[in-house]
């Protein structure tokens, strides 16, 4: 009896695990592709929209893996998902960039990253959705 409680536990801490560990591979690439494009004061986000555009595409062809052609494996999702794509993507990043340029002289770029973000992140879903489907047939 003990070992079934023993290995209870063990299945209910690999998904927490997959996405910790997910979570911190996906936020160390971010920080290494931010830090590449870094932003001057008042200028263009353009690293963090490139994270999220790319994460959305990354994300979209995901969902058509698990959703369309039925990749089984319980840990994909938390691992893949959750922690690689939303260590990634950093939307709380954008909201605070957009934050700081409405606050500067920079409205226009707040406006134009505002918008601009939105609109990527959706086309990039969708083209990782294409994309994916195309790849597999």
């Amino acid at each position: 009896m003990a070992t079934d409680q023993g290995e209870s536990d063990i299945a209910r801490w690999q998904p927490l695990t997959a996405v910790a560990v997910g979570g911190a591979l996906g936020a160390l690439a971010r920080f290494a592709l931010i830090s590449a494009l870094p932003t001057k004061p008042g200028g263009f986000p353009l690293g963090t929209l490139l994270v999220n555009s790319v994460g959305c595409a990354l994300i979209g062809a995901l969902m058509v893996g698990v959703t369309e052609r039925r990749i089984r494996h319980p840990l994909v999702r938390p691992f893949l998902g959750v922690g690689v794509l939303g260590g990634f993507t950093t939307f709380s990043g954008y909201a605070e960039e957009v934050r700081a340029l409405l606050t500067s002289a920079s409205m226009p770029i707040a406006v134009a990253y505002l918008l601009g973000t939105v609109l990527c992140a959706l086309v990039a879903v969708a083209a990782g959705m294409r994309l994916a489907r195309w790849a597999v047939g």
